[in-house]
């Protein structure tokens, strides 16, 4: 892909924020998203549903291109912590269709969702991101944490 090519996918991007319109396409691309977790339909429906309404303690943009439509979304969550000394963001799913990958979508999805946390006088913003960790140092993050998880079933 040529440089000029690279630009432009990014350049003709709208990050907005999702609406309840957007649950389908957003849906198709959870798909891409590759988790040990098979995307559940009707689970997702209420979890995307909270995700656009609750503007307190999520937040979920999307990226439309004007010839394909939504092409990738971040999805993060917001509470209050005591060490933080006040609120703290964590990116849980950052997304892009394959098809435009390394475009420069995902970064400018990540850098929306920082200005909405600027905003909303959010103090920290985490990626808890094994898979993609080149990509979030690539863009100014650096670890400082392994994150340990147990599944419920």
């Amino acid at each position: 892909m040529s440089t000029t090519a690279v630009t432009s996918h990014a350049k003709s991007v709208q990050i907005r924020s999702a609406t309840a319109a957007d649950a389908g396409s957003v849906f198709e691309l959870l798909k891409q998203l590759g988790t040990e977790y098979a995307p559940d339909r009707a689970a997702f429906g209420a979890t995307f549903e909270h995700a656009v309404d609750d503007k307190a303690t999520t937040l979920m943009l999307v990226a439309e291109q004007p010839e394909a439509g939504v092409v990738g979304y971040a999805f993060a969550t917001i509470a209050h912590l005591l060490h933080t000394n006040g609120s703290s963001a964590q990116l849980q799913e950052l997304v892009v269709d394959s098809t435009v990958q390394s475009s420069g979508i995902g970064t400018r999805l990540v850098e929306a969702v920082e200005a909405v946390c600027l905003e909303r006088g959010v103090r920290q913003l985490t990626v808890p991101s094994r898979g993609s960790a080149d990509f979030f140092e690539r863009i100014g993050y650096r670890s400082t944490a392994d994150f340990l998880k147990r599944v419920f079933e």
